[in-house]
């Protein structure tokens, strides 16, 4: 569904990301583990076409899409959870949803998506009229995880989906980011909460100062002893 091979990436002349190599199988939910600074959110940039690929290539669903604009990469079908929310505050609920799926006109189309948001979050539901910037941090959660999902993504790229959010509410959305690839949607998932993402990944990869330094499936990362060392220390 979505392969990078051996990209780079620069800022100010930087090397970031150093060679890169991912596979995400259709239908497969894949975290991509790392420390602050690791290159975790570059990638996601790089993917989306925020920030150049300097070498390597990007394929999705075989095409080439390293040398697209942001806006044929969304339309495609990759969609982003960024990291942070990054909702329009002045903005209600329901608006901020609707922005999500703005490649389509079509009404009854757009409440069909509603209707499957509402289902994954009821809460959303009571809030529609509400202004985002006034929501709780778990309900602003998940009205960007929602607002993700209004495009029908084909991939869904979630950036620390979990950060800031009490132990409650990150079991919460780890169930929900389970059932939407459970339901079809292939995802790739960045997280510092290791054992969080491997409990619900099929495969996984460590990114160390831009590079990748292991990849598995989630059991052979579970008993890997790097892993072991620096993610899953009780």
């Amino acid at each position: 569904m979505l392969r990078l091979e051996a990209i780079s990436t620069h800022y100010s002349g930087i090397r970031v990301l150093r060679k890169v190599s991912m596979e995400i199988e259709k239908g497969g939910l894949v975290c991509l583990l790392g420390s602050n600074g690791a290159g975790k959110t570059t990638t996601l940039r790089a993917i989306l076409r925020l920030v150049p690929v300097t070498e390597g290539s990007i394929f999705f669903e075989d095409q080439s899409i390293h040398q697209w604009k942001t806006h044929q990469v969304i339309e495609a079908g990759i969609s982003v959870v960024p990291e942070g929310r990054r909702l329009f505050p002045k903005m209600t609920v329901l608006e901020n949803l609707r922005l999500g799926a703005f490649t389509t006109l079509d009404e009854t189309e757009m409440n069909k998506r509603l209707d499957t948001v509402f289902q994954l979050f009821p809460r959303l539901k009571e809030r529609l009229d509400q202004l985002a910037g006034t929501l709780s941090g778990g309900e602003q959660g998940m009205a960007s995880i929602g607002r993700g999902m209004m495009g029908r993504p084909k991939v869904l790229l979630l950036d620390e989906p979990s950060l800031g959010l009490a132990p409650v509410l990150v079991d919460e959305f780890f169930k929900a980011i389970k059932r939407i690839n459970q339901e079809g949607t292939t995802i790739l998932l960045i997280e510092q909460n290791a054992r969080k993402a491997l409990s619900i990944a099929t495969h996984g990869y460590v990114l160390q100062k831009g590079e990748i330094v292991v990849e598995g499936n989630r059991d052979q990362l579970y008993e890997n002893d790097m892993i072991k060392k620096a993610y899953l220390r009780a």
